[in-house]
Formats: structure tokens, C-alpha cells, sequence
């Protein structure tokens, strides 16, 4: 069939197209469908298929349209596809659909087409890879967040101070003045797990003390019908803990693992935290360099692509439903950042041959076993069954595609 094709839309990823089937093409496809029809369906009094087509014309109206428009649309979009020479990144989607006899079929056509990224300039480029020097300060932090997990609470006397563990009745008053009786919590004064005011009532108690006084609820509280209101509260200090750490020594070093002394476990800290810090400075050198590229190399995409990977973040972080506009309003720059990258990522492994393939997947997999002392086999369907494999693939292809960058470009030390 002949159809009209006029572009009303044409910016970036995004086309819109007019499309006007010939009115004579429509009730071709009208008489097509009406005899469809006609054999499928029942009518009083006439063999399947002997009804007169007036009859099933009348009857089934609306189940011939519909059919007629299905058919025109498949056709028309074929014809669209090939004459525009679309290459679709999305399902397109038909708006505006007008369906008569007289008038024809007319729609416009909305989609969205692949980018053609050219990826013009790739060399020449200077980032700065931060420092990965480990400083003692780091390990000091590493091995009191462990002292911490060790840590016991010891009762002290006295009124509680910064870091100490109270134990306090807490009443509030309601509208009415009525005071009820105190509930049971446990906080660690300066952690913010009250609001100040309280926390100030509570800083001044010795263990056994009761006051009641008014309290004012800040201006910045959650519940807004709160915020600055005024209310007599009741509270009693029933214990002060105070934290004490377990000593540095072999002992501790022991209770962490199977470390023979505190040195060991210092220098298996210090390998951790050096290994950690390499691996973020990769990252982020490598996240500058892509980032220079994708400046250097702009392109268009699919917003539709954009809205993927949003929905993909907002997943992977479990953001609720009535959050998700929200989110999107705050992750749409990164995200269409990332969609550019895995596309330059995509694009250079395919032209340069760089990706990964089942027998590199396998070398890969051997070299996990071996460093983990596992049987290969096994460990590989493991990852198959978590459907890691392609996260895999996809890891080594990347490496391959960073390590080409790298030698056509200039890392900085910092």
C-alpha cells in the first residue's frame, strides 16, 4: 500500500512521523477483516461463513475495525521502518490513531532511534588518579572500628557524658496535660537519637533522678506539627554505661581471626586497606578519563534508555514508589552520564575486538578457583545459577577496553 509519510519531529534520539493510509487501502482491509469475521463467528440461522455481510458488517462492527486497524498499523509501520530507514532503539508507539472510510487511517508515529557514535577523539587526554598511598591514620581507624565490635559497656556513676549509654523512663505530656507513664529507651548521649533539649535534661541527671520540665521540640523536626511547640516531660536516668575498648594487643589480634599476633593483624589490615584504595583510584581515574571522552564525543540518546537506567538505580537502592519522581528529578543527570559511558564502553569493544568471550569467561573462572581453592566446575555453576556469568563477560571486556584507553592516554599521580 501507498502510504503518506511526513516528519513533524526530529530532535536527538527522538522522531515523530504523520502517517495517512489511502481510504481505498482502508476498506480493503475493512473487507478483508469483515470475511475473517464472518467465519469465526455465529449468527442465528446461517452456517458459519453464509451470513450476509451486511448483517455481520452491523453485528460485529467494532470487531472489524478493530482487526481492519491492527492490520493497518502492522503494515504501516513496516513500511515506515524501511522507507525511513529507522533503526529503533524502542518499541515505537502509534498517538492520535483517526480510523474511518471516508477519511482513512492517520496516526503519528512516535519512536526513538539508536545514536551513531562516531567517537572521533580518544587520545590526548590527562586525568588525575588520586592517591593510594596508606597512611597510619587509616589503620589506626581500621582497628578501632574493630575495638568497637569488641567493646562492652561498664556501669559508671555519676551524671552521663559525651559516648556514654543511658538507660531512661521518658513520658511526654499529652494535649491535655496528662502526664503517662514513662517509656523505657536507650540512648548513646551526642548520637542524635533525641532532640537536644532532651538530651540536655538528661546530661543533667545523676542515675536515679527524676525531673519534669517543659521542653521546647525544634524547629526542624520531622513532624511538622511539632516543630516548636512547647511540652512538659517527665524524665528519670536509671543507668549510665560507659564503653570501654578491648587493649590492642596478641590477645585482641587472636579474637579477630587467625592472626599469631597483633602484627599480623595490622599488616593483613594495612594490605586490605591498600587493595581497597587501589581499587577506588582505578575507578575514579578511569571514571574521569571516560568522562573527558564522553564531553569530547557528544552524541544523542534515547531518553527512553535514560529512563531504564533510572529505573534500574531506583531498584538497586529500593526507593519507594512515591519517591520514585522525586529520585528521578535527582538522578537523571548521572544516569544519562552512565547510559553515555557503557555506550562508549560497548562501542569501542566492538570495533576494536576487545570483548569477551566464552573461552575468556572459562580462563577467568579458573583463576577465581585457584585463588579461592575451589574446583573450577563447581564454582562455575555457581555463578551460573546467580547469573553472574554475564556480569563476568561483562568485567572483562570493560578491563580490556580501560587497559586500550590507558595506553592512549595520560594517568596522573596525585
Amino acid at each position: 500500500m501507498e502510504i503518506q509519510i511526513t516528519a513533524t519531529k526530529s530532535e536527538g534520539a527522538e522522531r515523530r512521523l504523520q502517517v495517512a493510509v489511502p481510504p481505498a487501502r482502508v476498506a480493503e482491509a475493512r473487507n478483508k477483516a469483515a470475511a475473517r469475521v464472518s467465519k469465526q463467528v455465529r449468527i442465528p440461522g446461517f452456517r458459519p461463513g453464509k451470513a450476509p455481510a451486511a448483517m455481520v458488517r452491523k453485528q460485529y462492527a467494532a470487531a472489524i475495525d478493530q482487526e481492519a486497524v491492527e492490520g493497518l498499523l502492522r503494515e504501516a509501520f513496516e513500511q515506515v521502518l524501511a522507507k525511513e530507514s529507522l533503526d529503533l532503539a524502542t518499541q515505537p508507539h502509534a498517538h492520535d490513531v483517526k480510523f474511518g472510510e471516508d477519511d482513512g487511517l492517520s496516526f503519528e508515529l512516535h519512536c526513538e532511534v539508536r545514536p551513531k557514535i562516531e567517537l572521533t577523539r580518544l587520545e590526548g587526554f590527562r586525568v588525575m588518579r588520586p592517591s593510594d598511598k596508606v597512611t597510619d591514620e587509616m589503620i589506626t581507624e581500621q582497628l578501632d572500628r574493630l575495638r568497637e565490635q569488641r567493646a562492652t559497656w561498664a556501669p559508671v556513676e555519676g551524671k552521663p557524658a559525651e559516648g556514654n549509654l543511658v538507660t531512661v523512663l521518658l513520658a511526654t505530656a499529652d494535649d491535655a496535660g496528662v502526664m503517662p507513664e514513662g517509656k523505657e529507651y536507650r540512648l548513646v548521649i551526642g548520637s542524635g537519637q533525641v532532640i537536644p533539649a532532651i538530651e540536655e535534661v538528661v546530661i543533667g541527671l545523676a542515675p536515679g533522678e527524676t525531673v519534669e520540665q517543659s521542653v521546647k521540640w525544634p524547629e526542624d523536626f520531622p513532624d511538622e506539627a511539632q516543630r516548636g511547640q512547647s511540652k512538659p516531660v517527665r524524665v528519670t536516668l536509671t543507668e549510665v554505661k560507659k564503653k570501654e575498648m578491648p587493649p590492642l594487643d596478641d590477645a585482641f589480634a587472636a579474637e579477630m581471626g587467625d592472626f599469631a599476633s597483633l602484627d599480623a593483624l595490622t599488616a593483613a589490615i594495612r594490605e586490605d586497606v591498600a587493595q581497597n584504595l587501589k581499587r577506588e583510584a582505578d575507578a575514579a581515574s578511569r571514571t574521569q578519563l571516560l568522562d573527558e571522552i564522553v564531553t569530547a564525543n557528544p552524541f544523542d540518546i534515547p531518553p527512553s534508555w535514560v529512563k531504564q537506567m533510572i529505573k534500574a538505580y531506583a531498584e538497586a537502592y529500593r526507593i519507594p514508589e512515591e519517591e520514585i519522581g522525586k529520585f528521578a528529578g535527582e538522578m537523571g543527570q548521572m544516569a544519562e552520564r552512565q547510559v553515555r559511558r557503557d555506550l562508549i564502553l560497548d562501542t569501542l569493544a566492538e570495533r576494536e575486538k576487545l570483548a569477551a568471550g566464552e573461552a575468556d569467561v572459562d580462563a577467568k573462572v579458573a583463576e577465581m578457583a585457584e585463588r579461592r581453592g575451589e574446583d573450577a566446575g563447581k564454582l562455575y555453576a555457581s555463578l551460573q545459577k546467580a547469573g553472574r556469568l554475564r556480569e563476568l563477560e561483562r568485567s572483562i571486556t570493560e578491563e580490556r577496553v580501560f587497559a586500550w584507553l590507558l595506553e592512549r592516554n595520560t594517568i596522573e599521580q596525585a
